[in-house]
């Protein structure tokens, strides 16, 4: 395949040129100008459109096994691909959970049946209960590509502690859901002026914020590389900033949603605006937004989070949290954060690509010669607006929405898994 005429952007050397790109076997075979298709090969006009390293996420739910009526690792790697995305690291809280060899190898076995790259994460303690770690060793030899209870905070200081350090010595990332449940009444929501007018006691900042300032020392004392998943409190963004600053391998996603919407979002799009950790207020918005701007914030993850209409449809109080978020990620990105200027494209494809590549060790993220054809290419002025999704659910506020930049073709391994002109 020769894709001609694109503006290629690499955010691992932090260059963008114009050329053209030939790709054979599923690799990167060269770049330059007016390179020529050889007969029969498939020959793709890029021009006016962005050719980026395929779109890494690292915190993805296909719910599979266990609750494959709201997503499976078919749909799931459907939905990534028309978002971009190549690569996709799956959370552990399925049904069984990821605890066990067995279920670990039943995953990723299955996974290769897809045309994305899906890996696979175990949990930190089994059963997802914090009580007693898993046998990470055999875990890792097995695939996990990093451990996490996500869903479900690791509420035991000292077990957390020994978590970290085990996962340290096997260098790979442990990574934290900071929700302290002992400050929650109602989760899903931001105890604030909008949770009052519902006569709901929701979740305060300080449910997240007491966990990261714990787990930010437990870090620094460690030195395992630890993610602060879907940050949400200004302060929050304060501790992994002054954490960082003192050494501490931190690292901290934020999600679309939390860098575009607010509480008020619940006022509108009720328990599709419902998520843990919840929305919060304008400042936390802000803050997120300066955290990703200075560096703060290295990831960008969509958390995708798939649920049934009927199961979004129940009363809010009753409702459960989580919206989806691969197929307008990069756009929300684009859209919240590029175009007013709070980061530049490169920038945001750089928290998309490599720097969850190299946090997780991944040979991905990067456009070189040799290295793997995984691309996305992109209209970043294309205006569209979302209607309706590959993935299996459709639990989205941003349903409606105007939104900037469109994925037009997505390649992983040097094979078309997606096209905008097919849907």
């Amino acid at each position: 395949m020769i894709l001609k005429n694109g503006l290629i952007m690499d955010p691992d050397t932090n260059t963008s040129y114009k050329a053209d790109l030939c790709i054979r076997n599923g690799i990167i075979e060269k770049a330059g100008p007016d390179l020529a298709a050889a007969p029969g090969e498939e020959y793709l006009d890029t021009e006016g459109f962005v050719i980026a390293p395929g779109l890494i996420d690292t915190h993805t739910h296909f719910r599979d096994p266990g609750f494959t009526h709201k997503e499976t690792l078919h749909t799931g790697a459907l939905a990534a691909a028309r978002g971009g995305f190549t690569s996709v690291i799956c959370m552990a809280n399925t049904s069984p959970a990821v605890d066990s060899v067995p279920v670990l190898r039943d995953i990723l076995e299955r996974a290769k049946q897809e045309k994305i790259r899906i890996f696979q994460a175990g949990t930190v303690s089994r059963g997802l209960k914090g009580q007693v770690m898993t046998d990470m060793p055999a875990l890792r030899e097995a695939g996990a590509c990093g451990f996490t209870d996500d869903g479900i905070p690791v509420t035991n200081a000292a077990f957390c502690y020994e978590a970290m350090k085990a996962a340290g010595k096997l260098h790979v990332p442990i990574s934290l859901h900071e929700e302290d449940p002992a400050f929650i009444r109602n989760n899903g929501i931001n105890h604030g002026d909008i949770s009052r007018q519902m006569g709901l006691y929701g979740s305060p900042s300080i449910a997240e914020e007491s966990l990261v300032a714990r787990d930010c020392m437990l870090a620094l004392r460690s030195g395992a590389h630890v993610v602060i998943q879907h940050i949400s409190s200004g302060y929050s963004v304060e501790l992994v900033r002054a954490f960082r600053a003192m050494g501490a391998k931190l690292h901290a996603e934020a999600t679309p949603h939390h860098f575009t919407l607010t509480e008020e979002a619940v006022s509108a799009h009720g328990a599709l605006a419902k998520m843990n950790p919840p929305l919060r207020r304008e400042e936390d918005r802000q803050a997120i937004i300066r955290g990703l701007s200075d560096g703060t914030i290295d990831i960008i993850a969509t958390d995708h989070a798939p649920h049934s209409a009927e199961e979004k449809g129940r009363p809010f109080p009753d409702a459960p949290s989580g919206i989806i978020g691969l197929e307008t990620a990069l756009s929300l990105g684009i859209t919240s954060l590029v175009r007013p200027g709070h980061l530049t494209l490169m920038q945001l494809l750089e928290k998309m690509t490599i720097n969850p590549a190299r946090l997780y060790g991944l040979p991905y993220g990067k456009i070189m010669q040799g290295g793997p054809a995984d691309l996305v290419i992109f209209d970043p002025e294309e205006r569209w607006i979302p209607d309706s999704y590959l993935s299996m659910s459709s639990n989205s506020p941003f349903t409606g929405s105007e939104l900037y930049g469109k994925v037009k073709y997505t390649l992983c391994g040097g094979r078309t898994v997606y096209s905008d002109l097919q849907g």
